[in-house]
């Protein structure tokens, strides 16, 4: 799959920021329609200098995995909270190419808006893929919440200042929330809606959860030797 090569990703951590400030008035919250084929990805670094990015493609009328990629690359930028995306985003995208069976959706184990300068990895790479896309991230990194109850589907939102910029998601019972904003092309609702609808019997939602697994799988089978 193609997809538009926005900026250069060898840049240093302070023009990474501009960047990011950039490209934020380009988000759009719109409501999600006609989702048939969501995609999960998910990203692994055995190193400090190697990662694996997973895509696995979900019908989820039916739950059958339509497509799944997984390739390895070596990474340049360093790990630095809120600029996730400059490590990850050249990973994910040289899988993106290998993918045939173009997604509705696109779900990513991180942050969307709900980020300091609403530019997560999801709504960073929503831009470059035009496509919506939806952070569903395991723990939480920006703006105010009150714990959901401890009742399977229960949400509660997630705040900066007055302004709603995802949720916080109970999707199994005993289990931590999850922290849920929309990428790009997408709104919180539909975020929330498409997360639970894709949360079986699981914590994470299929697509994210069997992407994970593929990572885990392969980032110890000498790829990088």
């Amino acid at each position: 799959m193609n997809y538009r090569n926005l900026h250069a990703w060898d840049v240093s951590a302070t023009r990474a920021v501009e960047i990011q400030k950039e490209l934020r008035s380009l988000i759009e919250l719109t409501p999600l329609t006609d989702v048939e084929l969501v995609a999960g990805a998910d990203l692994a670094f055995p190193d400090a200098k190697h990662g694996v990015a997973a895509i696995v493609v979900l019908n989820i009328s039916t739950m059958r995995v339509v497509e799944q990629v997984i390739v390895h690359e070596t990474v340049n930028f360093p790990y630095v909270p809120g600029l996730l995306a400059f490590r990850e985003g050249p990973v994910f995208l040289k899988a993106w190419q290998q993918l045939r069976v173009l997604p509705d959706v696109v779900m990513f184990d991180g942050q969307g808006i709900a980020h300091p300068r609403r530019l997560g990895i999801a709504s960073h790479m929503g831009l470059f893929l035009d496509l919506p896309t939806i952070g569903v991230a395991k723990s939480h990194l920006y703006g105010s919440f009150i714990e959901p109850p401890n009742v399977q589907g229960s949400y509660t939102f997630l705040y900066d200042n007055n302004e709603v910029i995802g949720a916080v998601v109970r999707t199994k019972v005993g289990n931590k929330p999850l922290f849920v904003s929309p990428g790009h092309k997408c709104d919180v609702l539909s975020a929330l809606k498409l997360t639970l609808r894709c949360c079986t019997k699981h914590r994470l939602p299929e697509p994210t959860r069997l992407a994970h697994e593929l990572t885990q799988k392969y980032k110890h089978v000498g790829l990088f030797g």
